[in-house]
C-alpha cells in the first residue's frame, strides 16, 4: 500500500525541508512501506495538483499547522473527495483534534510525533484490522477512545530523514534566517522538546515538556551525511535547546573538531541568552558557528515574567555583548502584543533592541498559538480567522493597546533598527541576488517596503 506524506502550499517568507515528514518517511521505508513526498509548498503546486501526484497512493498523510490550516483542510476535503484514506500530523490537529478531523472531512489523526503510530495505522489498514489499539490515533470513528503514546526515548534508534526525497539542492533560497553564507543549507535538529512553560508557545503542550537527545556521535554522522551526499555547505540547527545541556553542545562541537568538519553552521530557531557563556560561546565559534539566535521576546521585565520566560534583560545584554565580542552574527526574536503590552513597552523593546549589539532583529505580532497557555486561557474570547497570517496579524489584543497601534509600532520597529549603518552593512555581506525574490517578500509581509 502506497503512501504520500504531503505539506500543502501557502503563502510564507519561509521554504525549508520539512523534517517531521522526512523523518516519518524514513522511518516508514525502514519498516518496508513505499511512501512519496510531495512539497507542494517548496513546489509551488496547487492543491489540484498535489491531488493528482498522489493519484496512485492510498493513504495520504497532510501535515498542519495553524499558518496554513485552510490550504490543509482544503487540500484534505479533495483527497478524500478522490476516495483516498486522509491522516492528519503536526501541532493544530493535535491540538485540536475533533475541529480539525471534522472540518477536514479526515479519517485520522496523529498526534504527536508520528513515526510509530503512522507506522503501525499503515499496517492496521494493509492487514485490514482495526486501528482501535493504536496509541496516539484519533479515528473518526472511535474517537473518544484515544490513548497517548510515549515518546520515543532513543532517538538515535530512529533513520535520518529522507534527505532523497526533501533533497537540499532543490530547495528555494528562502531559508530560516533569511540571509545565509552559503547554500545548499541542511536543517537538522539534535533534540526534541522542550522544558520550559513559555505562555506563548505551543511546544510545552505538544513535547509534554520532555526533552530528548540525539548522542552527538549520531548528530555529527548525519552532518557529514549531508555534506557527502547532498554537497550541503551550510548546516542550521533547529532545536528548541540547543545548548540547554552544555554536554551535549559541548560534545557536537568537540565532534566537529576531532573530525575536521569545516562547514558553517548557525542557530536561527533561537537558543536562550541564560545558557551560554564565554568558553561555550568561544568553542561553538571554533567549531565553526557564525550566527546565534536569542529569543528575548521583550525589552520589557514585567513582560517577560508573565510569560514565564524565566529569563532576565541582563541575562540577554550579557550573552549578547559576548557573541558579539567573539565574533559572531547576531539576531533577536521580538514579540509584540503579549499581555501588559502598551505603546510604552513597545517603545523600550525597541529602544533596547538598538542598545545591544544585533545585527538583526525580527519584531512579531503575538500570535494565540493552539496549544498555547495563551490560547487556553483566551480562545473563547476570539472566533479565530485562519485567513489571517500567523505572527503577522493579530489574533487576541490585550486590552492595553489597539490593533492599529501595533501594526504601526511593528512597522516603525523594523525601520528604526535596519536603517543603521552597521545593520545594512550585515545585511549587504550574507545578500545573495539570487535571494532577492524571497528577501523582497519578507520586507513587504513585515511592512517593512
Amino acid at each position: 500500500m502506497k503512501v504520500a506524506l504531503v505539506r500543502p502550499n501557502y503563502q510564507t517568507y519561509l521554504i525549508t525541508p520539512p523534517l517531521g515528514l522526512g523523518y516519518i518517511s524514513s522511518y516508514l521505508k525502514k519498516e518496508g512501506h513505499e511512501v512519496i513526498i510531495v512539497d507542494g509548498l517548496n513546489r509551488n503546486l496547487t492543491n489540484s495538483e498535489i491531488v493528482k501526484l498522489v493519484r496512485d497512493c492510498q493513504i495520504v498523510g497532510v501535515n498542519i499547522l495553524t499558518d496554513y490550516y485552510l490550504q490543509a483542510k482544503d487540500l484534505a476535503r479533495r483527497l478524500k473527495a478522490e476516495g483516498k484514506i486522509v491522516v492528519l500530523g503536526g501541532v493544530h490537529p493535535s491540538v485540536m483534534p475533533k475541529e480539525s478531523i471534522e472540518e477536514c472531512n479526515a479519517d485520522f489523526i496523529v498526534v504527536g510525533e508520528g513515526e510509530e503510530t503512522m507506522d503501525e495505522l499503515v499496517k492496521a489498514i494493509e492487514n485490514k484490522k482495526s486501528t482501535k489499539h493504536i496509541k496516539g490515533l484519533y479515528s473518526r470513528n472511535n474517537f473518544s477512545n484515544f490513548k497517548p503514546r510515549e515518546p520515543i526515548q532513543n532517538l538515535d534508534s530512529l533513520p535520518f530523514p529522507d534527505w532523497k526525497s526533501i533533497d537540499p539542492r532543490k530547495y528555494q533560497k528562502a531559508p530560516h534566517g533569511a540571509i545565509v553564507k552559503n547554500f545548499p543549507v541542511g536543517p537538522i535538529t539534535s533534540t526534541r522538546g522542550c522544558p520550559y512553560e513559555c505562555t506563548f508557545c505551543a511546544s510545552p503542550k505538544f513535547w509534554c515538556r520532555k526533552l530528548r537527545y540525539r548522542s552527538p556521535e549520531n548528530v555529527v554522522d548525519e552532518i557529514e551525511y549531508l555534506i557527502k551526499h547532498f554537497g550541503v555547505k551550510e548546516i542550521h540547527f533547529e532545536d528548541d535547546n540547543l545548548t540547554l545541556n552544555r554536554g551535549h553542545i559541548e560534545s557536537i562541537c568537540k565532534l566537529i573538531l576531532k573530525r575536521n568538519i569545516n562547514i558553517p553552521w548557525a542557530t536561527p530557531n533561537g537558543i536562550r541568552a541564560d545558557k551560554v557563556d564565554e568558553p561555550l560561546l568561544r568553542l561553538m565559534k571554533k567549531a565553526g558557528c557564525y550566527f546565534v539566535v536569542f529569543g528575548v521576546e521583550s525589552g520589557n521585565q514585567e513582560i517577560l515574567n508573565r510569560i514565564k520566560k524565566h529569563e532576565t534583560l541582563k541575562d540577554v545584554e550579557r550573552a549578547v555583548r559576548l557573541a558579539k565580542k567573539i565574533g559572531f552574527v547576531t539576531q533577536g526574536f521580538f514579540i509584540f502584543g503579549l499581555p501588559g503590552e502598551t505603546e510604552e513597552t513597545i517603545k523600550k523593546t525597541i529602544e533596547f533592541a538598538k542598545s545591544i549589539p544585533l545585527d538583526r532583529a525580527q519584531f512579531l505580532l503575538f500570535d494565540l498559538l493552539p496549544g498555547s497557555e495563551l490560547w487556553f486561557q483566551h480562545k473563547d474570547e476570539v472566533k479565530r480567522d485562519y485567513s489571517k497570517r500567523c505572527f503577522r496579524d493579530s489574533i487576541w489584543i490585550p486590552d492595553t493597546i489597539t490593533e492599529e497601534k501595533l501594526k504601526y509600532w511593528q512597522s516603525r520597529a523594523f525601520r528604526e533598527f535596519f536603517f543603521r549603518p552597521r545593520q545594512i552593512i550585515s545585511f549587504i555581506r550574507y545578500f545573495k541576488i539570487s535571494q532577492f525574490k524571497h528577501v523582497f517578500n519578507r520586507l513587504r509581509a513585515f511592512r517593512i517596503i
